[in-house]
């Protein structure tokens, strides 16, 4: 079961059958011709979200935003949980006790998600530390070569 919002306004449940019975036909990429209740319906797919799930559509002269949910946005949405919600990590801690190999950034650089930051030895194994979110590194709080304990404050983004 899909249920699909309508300009935030209209909500519509919808079933895998309700779909495999719709009578569509692509005319041109991202045009379709709908028979509906023997009404004859021209709709365009103006703009497409796939990893959102967000598109924006034109039913004969009318546009709508649609956003589709299946059972597994429903079910994370019915626990409080956000769709999609940026990652608001602030600063990274030690995941463990160890000894700071090498430090790959400094304060004022913008990193990326998964871009290495450091390195932290720990166990004779290397763990690799890496960003959890896009920023700015505001300060970092070791030195290489110093060793640190579980929790310690490793870097801050502003």
């Amino acid at each position: 079961m899909y249920k699909i919002k309508v300009d935030t306004s209209h909500v519509f449940e919808v079933s895998e059958t309700d779909i495999k019975t719709l009578d569509a036909v692509e005319t041109t990429p991202n045009s379709y011709h709908v028979l509906h209740n023997n009404s004859s319906i021209k709709a365009s797919i103006l703009q497409s979200d796939f990893n959102k799930k967000q598109y924006t559509i034109k039913v004969n002269s009318n546009t709508y935003q649609i956003d589709i949910n299946n059972a597994l946005d429903q079910q994370i949405e019915a626990l409080g949980f956000e769709i999609g919600s940026s990652k608001k990590v602030n600063e990274i801690k030690a995941p463990m006790p160890g000894l700071i190999l090498e430090i790959n950034v400094a304060e004022g650089n913008e990193v990326k998600e998964n871009d290495a930051l450091l390195i932290l030895e720990a166990m004779k194994m290397e763990n690799v530390i890496n960003s959890p979110r896009e920023g700015i590194i505001k300060s970092i709080s070791v030195k290489q070569g110093e060793t640190v304990d579980k929790n310690s404050l490793l870097i801050t983004f502003e």
